[in-house]
């Protein structure tokens, strides 16, 4: 098979495993708070990721890449998973699973826009232009379309999940400084910012309780929200003839998230939620296009004045 079409294989792989962790999230805080969910989740991740360095022949980097950058890690492991994490699962505990999906997946909109300060890149007008529709699907979620009267099923819902939106963004921009491996940076994220899960839930709750059924949903989360499923998608990435090509994919992953939700958790799923969802799905496309437009657009210019 030709590394093109691995790609496609691996990216659809994560995709569709990704399209199940909204669901995964629900059902696992019916047994877990979401400190314990991450405890467990995070848990998982850390031997999952361990092995599979191991299996690449990376042990060696992760002492290297820690020693060369101590407080980076310290900053990214704060962040993901300690903080982003325990923020996200409060508000799938706090919102209908279709909400807290719509709301966390704007963060694609809000990197860009963060990164003109934090980054000093340009402000593109396609950024603003996908930035406005994109928030305007969140109004029309958050309220259920009652667009005059405010009204929230849950605010701290709301902002937990905006408020993930932007750790998300924060994590993937430091990350942009990272010059070292990505999956042994993904663990060294992980192993730092697990001391801070465990003091904390020590301190302010129990430990989870080893129901099998519990743990499963748990386990699940480690392994296909933050661990094998963030390898995939890098492998998927290396392999890729366009970069572009693959990233597009992950518009597909909230659309599946909608219909396993509504088929295993039977959430009745609103229209406005549809309405909302396809204006940020429409957002984050015109990101990608509007740019390649105005692109071939120059060039064409260019070459006709020659």
């Amino acid at each position: 098979m030709k590394q093109s079409n691995q790609a496609y294989v691996y990216a659809i792989g994560a995709v569709c495993l990704w399209s199940t962790v909204a669901t995964a999230f629900k059902l696992a805080l019916q047994h877990f708070t979401p400190l314990q969910l991450v405890f467990v989740a995070v848990t998982t991740s850390i031997f999952t990721l361990s092995i599979i360095i191991m299996i690449q022949g990376k042990r060696r980097l992760i002492k290297t890449q820690f020693v060369a950058r101590p407080f980076f890690y310290l900053q990214t492991g704060l962040i993901n998973p300690f903080l982003y994490y325990l923020v996200l699962f409060k508000a799938y505990d706090l919102l209908p699973a279709q909400q807290a999906l719509s709301l966390n997946y704007t963060w694609a909109i809000l990197l860009p826009l963060l990164s003109v300060p934090m980054l000093r890149q340009k402000l593109r007008k396609s950024d603003m232009t996908a930035a406005i529709l994109a928030y305007l699907g969140v109004f029309i979620i958050a309220t259920n379309g009652n667009l005059t009267d405010f009204s929230f099923n849950s605010g701290t819902g709301v902002i937990l999940a905006l408020s993930s939106t932007l750790l998300w963004s924060l994590y993937w921009i430091i990350n942009t400084k990272d010059k070292g491996d990505a999956v042994v940076s993904l663990l060294l994220s992980f192993l730092v910012g697990f001391p801070f899960i465990l003091v904390t839930l020590l301190l302010t709750q129990a430990l989870p309780s080893w129901n099998v059924e519990a743990i499963a949903a748990g386990v699940y989360v480690g392994l296909f929200e933050m661990g094998i499923t963030f390898v995939l998608w890098l492998v998927a990435l290396k392999k890729a003839d366009r970069t572009a090509s693959i990233t597009t994919m992950v518009f597909i992953t909230p659309v599946m998230s909608i219909g396993f939700i509504a088929w295993i958790l039977q959430e009745n799923i609103a229209k406005t939620t549809y309405l909302g969802l396809g204006l940020i799905l429409l957002a984050l496309a015109l990101q990608q296009i509007l740019p390649y437009v105005n692109t071939v657009r120059i060039k064409n210019t260019s070459e006709r004045s020659l």
